[in-house]
């Protein structure tokens, strides 16, 4: 019995102990800057059936992103949801990882896992190999590229049958249809 729990508990720490993900050498910040259409994602509980996702970001005078998310939640007529946060840079990251704060108490490991040549498209990855998310400049990709990303995905060690296509149809209509940005505070 004892061996059994021992050998349980060994496979358990081999399986959730995963390398940490290498993000490229350097990002060009202010060129990254601007709004991202969420291709797909592994989302988080608060975007789980996001319709129309773009997450916005923002350089501040301190150096500091302010990010923001905007997405319709179940369908393309919903009334838009928004939250906002602010981020750092991780120093000697070359601008590739930010920790964000979500909460005075809370933050989260933001990390460029993979960035298009040109930079129209990036797979923002965390460690612990739990969220991602497949942003572009524009709202739709090819499937070629589509594929390519998952791929990617996958050799980076995530279980791609949790990625999420995220709907999107544009330009959009109704209320909200404007709204991209909220004001960090």
């Amino acid at each position: 019995m004892v061996a059994c729990t021992c050998m349980a508990l060994a496979l358990a720490a081999n399986a959730s102990a995963v390398a940490p993900l290498a993000p490229p050498k350097k990002l060009d910040l202010p060129g990254f800057m601007g709004r991202w259409y969420v291709i797909a994602s592994i989302p988080t509980r608060f975007e789980r059936d996001g319709y129309d996702a773009v997450e916005t970001y923002r350089l501040q005078d301190d150096g500091s992103i302010c990010t923001s998310l905007r997405f319709r939640p179940h369908r393309f007529d919903a009334p838009v949801r928004q939250t906002q946060s602010r981020a750092t840079v991780v120093p000697g990251s070359g601008n590739a990882e930010w920790k964000v704060h979500l909460f005075w108490f809370m933050q989260a490991q933001y990390l460029v896992g993979w960035l298009a040549p040109g930079g129209s498209q990036v797979l923002v990855v965390r460690d612990a190999r739990d969220y991602l998310w497949y942003m572009a400049l524009t709202p739709t990709v090819s499937p070629a590229d589509y594929q390519a990303v998952l791929a990617r995905a996958r050799a980076l060690g995530y279980d791609v049958a949790k990625v999420r296509r995220t709907p999107q149809r544009w330009p959009e209509r109704g209320p909200g249809s404007g709204t991209f940005e909220s004001p960090c505070g």
